[in-house]
């Protein structure tokens, strides 16, 4: 059975520290600390007094003062590793750790994840090919020698940085080592780690070249993984769960958020919030656990970038030169119905070509509906969307008509106001449909929000914040007062509802009377 040694670096909360260790430990496994050596001395006697009479408790032999950013993060990890090593005979696994982490399941559910599987857990991305690093320095925090800290020695860092390269002053990366980079947060086997420290004993010259880059946390451990172990026996990924904001920070977990953690596909998650007090003792008695079972659906990221996203969506400021440039044509009409319920919409379309004659595409923005060779535009969404003003022209002109129907989702509203800005006639139907919880959570499921065991708690927290969205996404139509726009409602009155499809489609009143009769329209 897999037995775990903890590697845990942290600086600060001895009593957290304490109760985290002792937490850790309850089952059989195993924890190594180091304890930064620029944190209080009475902090780590307390760590002492509390976890010596611990036997699945050491210490690092040897503490370090530890920086962002710097050589002194992989040092004291590996100080830590090489304690684990020599006092845990029995442990099986090394698994990196903070403070801030805890427990998102059971101690067995995790021995028996590594069990079930002979790999390491690491991320492993190639450094230069695989855009892991967003913003900021990429290739320089190799290439030159990083000897101060750039948060606490910002103009020597720059100083000694801009010097190098003015002076041309470039180091080659060592000819046999392939760089990677991944989080820091890893999972690696007994015999993965042995290999890693004969690795530091016998390569002197890469341990010289990490000990000046920069942020080797997240490059050191990455590279010499892929070095020694085979490719087939390593899973690139974390087994710690983490989010981050827009700004590149780490996002925080809060009371609110257990039962969103427990159904992830990881072990452990970071951050835990200070505050979520409620958040630790669930996760703190989670540990020794036995008859716990977990329904994983994932959804994680995709809620928080959904969650986090609503109000600063991005615009685009200028409208793209092959759209400028081009034009559906003054003579043409383009009418589009767009309704969040597609099949309201598409049903809609159905009954209107058996009782009309019209040339009607349906969410062909959305969704990948047939169209007729236009040369490769109509290959995927994102050409569909990127030349959208080509593509209807090209249709319009395969159609040989001068008035044609598309149906569109009410969240493409840059599409929406830009055909309504083209020099055609450009008539807009809103086909306003109630929401039901049900349908909500459904959605939900359909676009990735949640997954067919998202546990129902997380699901009512997030089923208001949809329905936000939703009611948003009309009113911002409603706001754009295009000039050519009605409004079709589910609840509505068939007057107005008759009214709103003779405005917009052009046909005649008994026809939209017809129509806004239908009994199976809004069904779901």
């Amino acid at each position: 059975m897999a037995r775990i040694a903890f590697i845990l670096l942290t600086h600060k909360d001895p009593e957290g520290l304490i109760a985290q260790a002792e937490r850790l430990t309850a089952a059989g496994d195993f924890v190594s600390i180091h304890f930064d050596a620029s944190a209080a001395p009475a902090d780590f006697r307390k760590l002492h007094a509390a976890l010596d009479p611990n036997p699945n408790v050491t210490f690092a032999r040897k503490r370090l003062k530890c920086g962002w950013g710097e050589w002194s993060l992989v040092a004291a990890t590996l100080e830590a590793v090489k304690a684990a090593v020599e006092d845990f005979p029995r442990a099986t696994h090394f698994y990196m750790l903070s403070g801030d982490c805890m427990q998102i399941k059971t101690a067995k559910y995790a021995h028996d994840f590594l069990d079930a599987e002979e790999a390491d857990y690491i991320e492993s991305f190639d450094f230069f090919t695989s855009g892991w690093i967003k913003t900021g320095m990429k290739e320089d925090r190799l290439i030159y020698r990083h000897y101060f800290n750039e948060r606490t020695q910002p103009k020597r860092f720059y100083a000694s940085y801009n010097l190098q390269k003015r002076f041309g002053l470039a180091r080659e990366v060592p000819a046999d080592i392939q760089m990677m980079i991944g989080s820091q947060w890893w999972c690696l086997r007994r015999r993965t780690i042995e290999w890693v420290l004969d690795f530091t004993r016998t390569r002197p010259d890469v341990m010289k070249f990490f000990r000046t880059s920069w942020i080797p946390d997240e490059t050191f451990f990455q590279t010499i993984v892929r070095h020694v172990v085979p490719e087939s026996e390593i899973r690139t990924r974390t087994l710690t769960f983490l989010m981050f904001t827009d700004y590149g920070m780490p996002a925080h977990f809060y009371n609110d958020h257990y039962d969103l953690l427990l159904s992830q596909d990881y072990l452990f998650a970071r951050k835990i919030s200070a505050e979520a007090s409620d958040l630790k003792a669930r996760l703190g008695a989670l540990w020794t656990q036995d008859d716990t079972g977990f329904a994983i659906s994932n959804e994680g990221r995709a809620l928080h970038a959904f969650l986090t996203g609503r109000g600063r969506e991005g615009r685009r400021f200028a409208p793209r030169f092959w759209e400028t440039e081009s034009t559906l044509g003054r003579e043409r009409t383009l009418i589009i119905v767009t309704c969040k319920k597609w099949h309201v919409a598409k049903r809609l379309v159905a009954e209107l070509r058996k009782r009309h004659e019209v040339t009607a595409m349906e969410y062909i923005f959305d969704e990948m509906g047939e169209l007729p060779d236009l040369g490769g535009i109509e290959k995927t969404k994102e050409k569909r969307n990127r030349h959208r003003r080509a593509l209807m022209r090209m249709l319009f002109e395969h159609a040989r008509t001068d008035r044609m129907l598309i149906c569109l989702d009410p969240a493409a509203f840059d599409v929406i106001r830009d055909f309504a800005a083209d020099k055609c006639e450009t008539r807009l139907l809103e086909i306003e449909c109630a929401f039901s919880d049900d349908y909500l959570a459904g959605h939900a499921r359909r676009v990735g929000l949640a997954g067919q065991t998202t546990p129902p708690q997380v699901l009512e927290q997030v089923l208001p914040t949809i329905r936000a969205d939703m009611a948003f996404e009309s009113e911002r139509l409603r706001d754009a007062e295009f000039e050519h726009f009605a409004l079709m409602r589910e609840d509505g009155s068939l007057e107005d509802n008759t009214r709103a499809l003779v405005q917009t489609l052009d046909i005649s009143f008994e026809l939209a009377q017809e129509l806004a009769q239908i009994e199976y329209l809004f069904k779901d």
